[in-house]
């Protein structure tokens, strides 16, 4: 998102390496917003460029198992939130929703002191009595660096570098948005706004984004065109994972990269928004919003499948290959483990497609 009341920047010149704050380098006059190049995807040497999709915790559980196998990571964020920190920013200075952008950098920070100090900076919550409480420092940091460079992109550069980022984050538009829910429940259908309030709605059937046509974010775009892979969920369905099929610029790039797509399901359906769904649901409803949008393969846990076959049949209709992988943390609850799924990204990337069963034996299904 641009300022109109600042002049056009001229450029800002790269930070270079990350170092400690006295040695980190001032922008020049006038502040100018051009951002490094230091998140381009390179094939090669740093692993697979590999663009993942989302928002909030389960963007974070993704980017957590993908930096085990590349360095070469962009996530593209939701911007739709209105609620907590992010909503009063929101709506008091007119800009992006921080929060979900915050969290991915953290997921990326370096794992050093450095990194991880810096990584519990930015997540910091002030408790108090007046206008900050409940403020994440990341979250003013970030807002901070957009009104002083006048641009998003830039601004989440440099706090990638401040973090030792291994990868790079970038909002899915250039404007925020709103998500817009048609809901059937006991009282009939009726039509709910606001991704706070469509998170904690049941009966959700159908979800658009206002404005309908907002402008992506040029790079976001770039990225999913020049991936290897393209990773969507898991996440809040409704109002973090299906709402990238819907800014027309990036939903296009979506369906025309010849990057290889994968998805990952949920391990538990969520209080409100997906409630009562199956497994197979969530993939038919992401099928509904998006029909053209062919998968390559669909990542799941066996215990958060309820019925096998209409999962497999849900999966071939997208023309992918289902992968089942023991990805959860094992102890009940419905959080994803970093290194089994890892692991089980490692075998989608490898094509190494086939189902675990007892005894070793593999099989796939479509």
């Amino acid at each position: 998102m641009t300022h109109p009341s600042r002049p056009e920047p001229a450029g800002v010149a790269d930070p270079g390496p990350v170092r400690p704050p006295d040695a980190l380098p001032a922008a020049p006059a006038g502040r100018a917003a051009a951002t490094p190049d230091r998140g381009a995807l390179q094939p090669g040497v740093r692993g697979p460029a590999v663009v993942a999709l989302g928002g909030g915790h389960g963007l974070s559980a993704t980017l957590g198992a993908l930096r085990h196998l590349s360095q070469n990571l962009t996530a593209i964020v939701t911007v739709a939130d209105d609620g907590g920190s992010s909503g009063r920013l929101r709506e008091e200075l007119g800009v992006l929703p921080p929060g979900d952008l915050r969290m991915a950098l953290s997921a990326l920070c370096d794992d050093g002191e450095w990194g991880l100090t810096w990584r519990d900076v930015l997540q910091h919550r002030f408790a108090s009595d007046g206008p900050l409480n409940n403020h994440a420092v990341g979250n003013l940091l970030i807002v901070a660096l957009w009104e002083l460079l006048g641009s998003e992109v830039a601004g989440l550069d440099w706090v990638g570098r401040l973090l030792g980022v291994r990868g790079r984050v970038l909002p899915m538009a250039a404007v925020p948005l709103e998500i817009e829910a048609r809901v059937a429940d006991g009282r009939g259908t009726r039509t709910v706004r606001g991704q706070s309030l469509v998170a904690v709605t049941h009966g959700v059937e159908h979800v658009r984004i206002l404005p309908e046509d907002p402008p992506a974010c040029p790079e976001a775009v770039a990225a999913v065109r020049a991936a290897d892979w393209v990773v969507l969920g898991p996440g809040s369905w409704y109002t973090s994972v299906l709402p990238h099929l819907m800014v027309p610029a990036l939903a296009q790039a979506l369906h025309e990269t010849p990057a290889r797509r994968a998805l990952t399901l949920n391990l538990s359906a969520q209080v409100g928004e997906t409630e009562g769904m199956s497994a197979a649901d969530h993939v038919r409803s992401l099928h509904e919003h998006a029909p053209d949008l062919r998968l390559d393969v669909v990542v799941a846990d066996p215990a958060a499948v309820e019925n096998l076959d209409d999962l497999s049949t849900a999966v071939g209709a997208c023309g992918a290959s289902l992968l089942l992988r023991q990805v959860g943390v094992g102890d009940g609850t419905a959080r994803h483990d970093t290194l089994r799924l890892a692991a089980a990204f490692r075998d989608a990337f490898a094509g190494v497609l086939g189902d675990v069963g007892a005894g070793g034996e593999e099989s796939t299904r479509r």
